[in-house]
């Protein structure tokens, strides 16, 4: 996208962008009628576990004005997505719990697609154990790399701290697929003196739920996911808070906000292709949801994470804008 059309974008169009924020109100506030809204089409959309909630969301709330609006969500992880439906070309969006690779940028332009990065909202990565684990309430970051690094591998508890149980550490988290993995590394495993690699003798899924399930059934296990589906699950695991050098923080919304949760809060991402955007029901679709990134209600209230402030979905709106225009005219 070119620098000067989001610069000419944002010179010209605050207007533009009040306007948009005010038929987002409006949007919202109509939820409640039914009607077609004289759009149709399908939309197709794959991607991150962790943003699958807040896309399922957001499409549900477009469709009770927009009846004419089929979608047709996958949660396939974010490289995934990116992989095998998106680049491709055979989907409209992919979320994204991590910025898109070099590589998949490549690749998505061999096909000719070109993706458009939006953020739609803030996530604090959970680190969970069982309920009964009443030994431990937090967790350094050092300790976090030496249970789930590769070159260490520790089989116990007290492999890593000498006054943890000595019992065998059982590990539930997200596929290589996940751009929650991949966060993962790049910020627990990629952040000390030495690059660790993720060790691979874990029970690795796409299904959040079966992470939940699995540390829920053993008092010696641990996982991490996004917060959103920890928060719908606070009765039946344990969140640990993560120290960082200043202390133990433990995961919420305001400590993801303010950064404060470091370093496991991260963006969340969704990206249109933007050829998608000449279609006047994608387009508005993904105005629908920026309009809509800043409400409290949808976003952190029913899905658990940070909406976006008013200067960020002001910038994020500019973005958007400029690809449509962009889209339009090619």
């Amino acid at each position: 996208m070119a620098e000067i059309s989001r610069r000419a974008f944002v010179a010209a169009g605050g207007s533009t962008l009040g306007a948009l924020g005010l038929a987002g109100c409006v949007e919202n506030d109509r939820v409640r009628a039914s009607g077609d809204g004289g759009l149709s089409g399908s939309i197709d959309i794959a991607g991150s576990s962790t943003v699958f909630p807040l896309a399922t969301a957001m499409s549900e709330r477009f469709k009770i004005t927009h009846a004419g609006v089929d979608f047709n969500l996958q949660s396939t992880g974010s490289g995934g997505g990116f992989a095998n439906h998106f680049c491709p070309g055979r989907t409209d969006f992919n979320n994204a719990s991590r910025p898109i690779k070099s590589e998949e940028q490549n690749a998505c332009a061999s096909n000719g697609v070109e993706p458009v990065e939006l953020t739609v909202a803030t996530d604090a990565l959970t680190v969970i154990v069982n309920n009964d684990a009443d030994w431990i309430d937090s967790v350094t970051v050092e300790e976090l790399a030496t249970i789930w690094s590769g070159e260490e591998q520790p089989q116990r508890w007290s492999d890593v701290n000498p006054d943890w149980p000595d019992e065998p550490i059982e590990l539930y988290g997200p596929s290589d697929a996940s751009g929650t993995y991949d966060y993962f590394i790049e910020a627990i495993l990629h952040g000390g003196e030495s690059e660790l690699s993720h060790r691979q003798d874990y029970s690795a899924t796409e299904q959040d739920r079966t992470i939940i399930q699995g540390v829920e059934g053993s008092e010696f296990a641990i996982g991490y996911m996004g917060y959103a589906y920890y928060s719908e699950n606070t009765d039946r695991v344990t969140a640990l808070g993560v120290d960082d050098g200043d202390g133990p923080v433990e995961p919420s919304l305001e400590t993801a906000k303010s950064g404060e949760y470091s370093p496991l809060s991260r963006p969340l991402f969704t990206y249109p292709a933007k050829s998608a955007l000449a279609k006047e029901h994608v387009s508005s679709f993904a105005r629908f949801w920026l309009a809509n990134a800043t409400s409290r209600e949808i976003v952190a209230d029913e899905v658990g994470y940070v909406p976006l402030d008013a200067e960020q979905q002001a910038e994020q709106l500019a973005t958007l804008e400029a690809a449509i225009m962009e889209a339009n005219t090619e």
